[in-house]
């Protein structure tokens, strides 16, 4: 893997495993979901290894792994997880090291910033707002902006558009696969950070631009174009 320097003008950033350890507020609001519709709850790590590609999915894994569930039910359980996650969001979440100062760094580099994430709208921008985030970011594009989520390139195009840069301008920093094939779709290097979620996969196993292990790391891998 090479540790060549990017020549980008704007930095896309996924949000759940690599600006925020949001994983106690989400496996909060799985397991009060679970109790309400009489499922026995689940442990932390296996709820760790869920995340990724949005509520829908949290949910249907948490429904379904090793059990059962129909449709009818999943919808059901989405919706009282909505409900619960709206009230812990934010609560237990923390900012990782490093991240404060990276976005300080790329600000004063005038590169310009956006959030792309799979968490919809309706989570997302409150608690960028909690954390104190939102200002560093010229675009958020969330997971029900488009008809489509991560993977398909399509949401980093549409934040590429948003901040007016061409997409083999930017660089993609996430976690996961996710956040990987979406900027290989979308013609941009991705850096994917070893202390996030990736959905249970091994991040070492993932084909990326390089690993970092602190988000200051990346300001090593740009240079401004």
């Amino acid at each position: 893997m090479s540790t060549a320097r990017f020549p980008v003008r704007a930095v896309l950033f996924d949000l759940d495993g690599t600006l925020l350890d949001t994983i106690h507020d989400l496996a909060d609001a799985a397991n009060l979901m679970l109790g309400e519709v009489g499922r026995p709850a689940r442990p932390l790590e296996q709820i760790h290894s869920f995340v990724g590609k949005g509520i829908p999915n949290l949910v249907r894994r948490c429904m379904t792994e090793d059990a059962e569930a129909g449709e009818d039910e999943i919808e059901q359980a989405v919706a009282v997880f909505r409900r619960h996650y709206a009230d812990v969001n934010g609560r237990s979440t923390r900012i990782y090291p490093g991240v404060i100062e990276t976005l300080e760094a790329m600000r004063a580099m005038e590169l310009r910033l956006a959030c792309v994430t799979n968490k919809a709208e309706a989570f997302t921008l409150p608690l960028l707002e909690r954390m104190g985030l939102t200002s560093y970011f010229g675009a958020v594009v969330s997971g029900d902006t488009l008809p489509v989520k991560k993977p398909d390139p399509a949401v980093l195009h549409h934040a590429c558009e948003l901040l007016g840069v061409r997409s083999p301008q930017a660089l993609m920093i996430g976690d996961s696969a996710n956040d990987a094939l979406a900027a290989r779709g979308a013609g941009m290097p991705v850096l994917l950070v070893t202390y996030g979620y990736s959905e249970g996969m091994a991040v070492d196993t993932i084909e990326c631009d390089g690993l970092l292990s602190t988000a200051t790391g990346a300001l090593d891998r740009i240079e401004a174009a």
